[in-house]
């Protein structure tokens, strides 16, 4: 148990966070529940009693927090929840994106970079934001209208053919206009990440050593020879390196905006994956035994259920969601803003400050 109690804290908050995420799906091991009042919809008739959203009439107020529990149970459940999740999950993707992006920023101003804010930060916000961030509006442009318009289409047909007239995809005015400059923003953007900055090093460094033509002698060296090459004492300028430097970064800044945006869809999958797993658990396994009459099949069916939920749910499910999230972490959300330059990690604890004062 020493590695389940070293991960006291994390596990703390994976709990915390499976309790909200229960609140959203108002589901518990996919037993719906309406601790939030009844469900705004209710059956006009008898043609909605089977399992089926056709026939439903609203008769209250929206849900005030998290899904409705009518959609549990019916024959939409699963195209609407995954609609749902693959949404949300892009809507957390691009925040976090945009958050580790802001620390880049926080990042330069901490180390009085200026080229970085102006040049990395700046058209790093506008390409992420012309092209992800307007699909995370869209979103929730859609959700709040009822709009029926295919999102897909709009992004795609925004490169393809920018120009084509939106037609029933068309979710607000203006939306035209706004997709050409948000797409010319775009293109915009990646140049200006891509040029200026190996120029202005270039510049900085010459300002920087200007008139420096030999290293202070040492006294105890006989030596007369210049000690820097052609700028004397100082390093020389690798303009190409630089240069290639810049072009991976943006290179991969660029494909990494779509890439990373599609890996949030993980969230989507494993949130799909675990509802499912629960839902089999409970309907065939314990509701399955409880039809029977016999009380030895109803023990039977509970022990295996608990064993399920317990191994399954609570142990496999959660270190599977404790990786993914390390992974999003490391890869989609750190690579914004953090850069390793070769010193050991060294984390915080309160035990090595009072070491280090003894």
């Amino acid at each position: 148990m020493e590695m389940a109690f070293g991960g006291r804290y994390v596990i703390i908050m994976i709990s915390i966070f499976s309790i909200y995420a229960g609140f959203i799906y108002n589901e518990f091991f996919s037993v719906p529940f309406e601790l939030f009042g009844p469900s705004a919809y209710a059956c006009r008739d008898a043609s909605c009693e089977d399992a089926t959203t056709i026939g439903l009439i609203k008769v209250r107020d929206t849900y005030p927090f998290g899904l409705d529990p009518v959609w549990h149970g019916s024959r939409s459940e699963l195209p609407f929840l995954n609609s749902l999740k693959m949404k949300m999950s892009i809507l957390l993707g691009v925040a976090q994106m945009n958050l580790g992006i802001l620390m880049s920023y926080y990042n330069a101003k901490f180390f009085r970079n200026d080229i970085d804010i102006l040049y990395q930060f700046i058209p790093q916000m506008i390409f992420l934001n012309s092209l992800f961030g307007y699909l995370s509006i869209l979103i929730l442009v859609k959700w709040c209208t009822g709009s029926k318009a295919d999102l897909y289409h709009i992004m795609i047909y925004m490169f393809l053919d920018p120009k084509e007239d939106l037609e029933d995809n068309q979710l607000f005015i203006g939306q035209k206009n706004l997709q050409l400059m948000l797409l010319f923003l775009a293109l915009i953007a990646v140049p200006w990440m891509l040029i200026p900055k190996p120029f202005l090093l270039k510049k900085q460094h010459e300002e920087r050593h200007r008139g420096e033509a030999y290293q202070p002698l040492d006294t105890h060296d006989n030596s007369l020879e210049p000690t820097g090459g052609s700028h004397g004492g100082h390093e020389e300028f690798e303009f190409g390196e630089v240069l290639v430097h810049q072009l991976i970064h943006t290179i991969e800044f660029v494909l990494g905006s779509v890439s990373n945006t599609a890996s949030y869809l993980r969230l989507w999958a494993l949130s799909l994956a675990h509802s499912e797993l629960s839902k089999v658990f409970f309907e065939k396994v314990l509701v399955l035994a409880w039809g029977y009459d016999s009380v030895v099949i109803l023990i039977i069916g509970a022990i295996v259920f608990v064993f399920a939920t317990v191994g399954v749910l609570l142990v496999m499910e959660t270190l599977s969601a404790f990786l993914h999230a390390v992974r999003l972490h490391w890869v989609e959300f750190q690579n914004k803003f953090y850069e390793g330059n070769g010193y050991k990690f060294d984390p915080f604890s309160f035990a090595l400050i009072g070491d280090d004062e003894e």
